[in-house]
């Protein structure tokens, strides 16, 4: 986050000069809580089995989707809300692209909703069991809203950057929208389920890559890898990316041929 803000200080805010300091500033604070937790003593992982009677706080899925995908979201409402007057140009296949985006991110939370409630539902029949359908699919509904908020809102942002001619930002923002699938089965991870239940449908769930000593969460470290790619393209579009200039190439007063 403070290379993307040396990068945009060094190049020019553009205007409103306030949105990519305060959108960085969101991902930055984000980052920072996010931090894992260690010490001089701290080295390697460990496995805790608390009892049922430990009163561990454990977030709820609502709770732990909104953890994940505040600060982006932050960012992305801060660049629509700065860029969303002004662009005349359509730029058909960003667009196009963007609406498969939403269609995908929408349908995939859809079907893993109705996925895990007909799941829900046949084994409360199959076995009476004390579940509560209403309370289950009442908390997985609630889980995939800020994954599903962020990736409409990235589609949106995607549509209105290429209005503006910002292709490489707009492809950032359509990179984040596709980032959010992965974060769909995460927040539903979070949701006490029966046992499979819903993962036949599940298509980025943690143990979509298996897991090895090295990398203990490949999928996460792949969703991390894909959104700060897409934050990268975002700024880097939105501040305007020129290149360098080249030596061969003659200056505009060379050009002119009036005195």
């Amino acid at each position: 986050m403070g290379l993307l803000l040396t990068f945009a200080l060094v190049r020019g805010l553009p205007a409103p000069r306030w949105t990519i300091p305060a959108a960085l500033a969101a991902l930055l604070v984000d980052a920072v809580w996010t931090l894992p937790a260690g010490g001089p003593g701290h080295s390697g992982y460990v496995w805790v089995l608390q009892p049922s009677d430990a009163g561990v706080d454990m977030p709820s899925g609502f709770e732990s989707a909104l953890s994940a995908c505040w600060a982006p979201l932050a960012a992305v409402a801060l660049f629509l809300l700065a860029w969303r007057h002004g662009g005349e140009r359509r730029r058909r296949p960003l667009i196009a692209a963007a609406v498969l985006a939403g269609f995908s991110v929408t349908g995939y939370a859809v079907v893993r909703v109705i996925d895990i409630w007909l799941e829900v539902r046949a084994r409360h029949v199959q076995s009476r069991s004390i579940i509560d359908v209403t309370d289950t699919v009442t908390a997985v509904i609630l889980a995939v809203l800020p994954p599903l908020v962020l990736g409409l809102t990235a589609v949106a942002l995607v549509v209105v950057l290429a209005g503006h001619g910002r292709r490489l930002a707009a492809a950032g923002a359509f990179l984040l929208a596709v980032s959010v699938l992965p974060s769909v089965d995460a927040s539903l991870g979070a949701v006490p389920l029966p046992l499979y239940a819903g993962d036949r449908t599940a298509l980025f769930s943690w143990h979509a890559i298996t897991p090895t000593l090295a990398m203990m969460q490949p999928v996460l470290a792949v969703t991390t890898l894909v959104e700060m790619t897409a934050l990268l393209l975002l700024i880097a579009g939105i501040v305007g990316w020129r290149g360098p200039a080249r030596a061969d190439q003659p200056s505009p007063a060379a050009r002119d041929p009036r005195p």
